[in-house]
């Protein structure tokens, strides 16, 4: 999730010198390292501040609270995810198995932080939280992600009724939202049942979109279309 500087609100606004660039990686790094060693509840800014070797206020000046540095966590996530679901898709051509490869990528990416996404989920679960999914803070990553979905559908084998074109990567976003809600509270070694849901559900999804495509099925994604934009709206 997108992190914003404490003065401006933006992670995307003026250029930072370097130094000021490499002082907001070593706290975000710090964070990192903490989150896995006490796990969230237990790390304090004044902690992550010590072990970046800056003030307190420092830490405050980057990140305006602990909220945001999880921000940060989720943004190196993101970067991780991108990076191996770019390798995966270019093997792939079918629908489902690029779709299948970037929620399976994802699971990987995020199975060693398993033990405390809880107390993350705790946090984003609130709306007015800037973990929320659905926060102007984490517009940026979520941005990313359903163009990453985007990528999915454009570049398979899958043609989709045009009423449904521009609304299914944010579709298939809030399909892996789900996915990550049930891999929170997966107690099975490596996530195993997650990665079993990914398997048996992706194929669904690969028929729903192609029946799309009937003429019988135009009435039904009109109405689902016309759901999504009055709700976004």
């Amino acid at each position: 999730m997108a992190v914003e500087h404490v003065q401006n609100g933006s992670s995307s606004g003026p250029s930072r010198p370097p130094r000021g660039e490499a002082t907001r990686d070593a706290i975000a790094a710090a964070a990192q390292e903490l989150f896995l060693e006490r796990g969230y509840d237990r790390t304090t800014m004044r902690a992550v501040a010590e072990r970046a070797g800056v003030s307190v206020g420092n830490a405050y000046y980057w990140f305006a609270s602990k909220e945001h540095l999880v921000q940060a966590f989720y943004d190196r996530i993101q970067v991780e995810h991108a990076a191996s679901s770019a390798t995966a898709l270019g093997r792939r051509r079918t629908f489902a198995s690029r779709y299948e490869a970037v929620l399976l990528a994802w699971v990987d990416v995020a199975e060693p932080f398993h033990e405390f996404a809880g107390a993350f989920f705790k946090a984003a679960a609130e709306p007015t939280s800037p973990l929320s999914p659905f926060s102007p803070e984490s517009r940026p990553a979520r941005e990313a992600a359903i163009a990453l979905h985007q990528r999915v559908v454009e570049e398979s084998d899958v043609t989709v009724a045009r009423a449904l074109r521009e609304e299914l990567p944010e579709l298939l976003w809030l399909a892996q939202m789900g996915v990550v809600l049930f891999w929170v509270h997966d107690q099975s070694p490596g996530q195993r049942r997650t990665r079993t849901l990914i398997r048996t559900a992706v194929p669904l999804v690969d028929r729903l979109v192609r029946l799309s495509r009937l003429p019988g099925m135009r009435g039904v994604v009109g109405d689902l279309t016309k759901t999504i934009r009055s709700v976004r709206t």
